[in-house]
């Protein structure tokens, strides 16, 4: 089954965290000192945040998360049969995580990811 991700940027973490914390009505499950995540289930979406220094604040960028290979490949497809170039990153290290994962870019230019998690890590990435 898969699951929206939504990643905004934010300038204050620990206020961005009571907020969310609020407004989802559950704690994240992933709290480190510049990022934190909440795997929800209703509605079905990762939803991420971390800090901006920059000032850079707001959508960071949307994805579709999968929970198999087979779904990725069914996600992957649907990415080339678009209109836009695709990055196929790979495997990598992102946000406390070990994906594989590919962007493309909507026709406004918001960035969209599509990942499978399979580990965990000890850095950002």
């Amino acid at each position: 089954m898969k699951r929206l991700h939504v990643h905004v940027g934010v300038a204050d973490l620990d206020r961005s965290i009571r907020f969310y914390s609020n407004l989802f009505a559950a704690e994240p499950s992933v709290v480190k000192p510049d990022y934190a995540k909440w795997m929800l289930e209703d509605p079905r979406v990762n939803f991420a945040i971390s800090v901006r220094p920059e000032g850079a604040g707001g959508v960071r960028h949307l994805g579709i998360q999968v929970e198999s290979q087979d779904e990725l490949a069914e996600v992957y497809a649907r990415l080339k049969a678009a209109d836009a170039p695709v990055f196929e990153e790979g495997a990598t290290t992102c946000c406390y995580a070990k994906s594989e994962k590919s962007w493309i870019n909507d026709p406004q230019g918001v960035a969209w990811e599509t990942f499978h998690t399979t580990g965990e890590s000890t850095t950002y990435g």
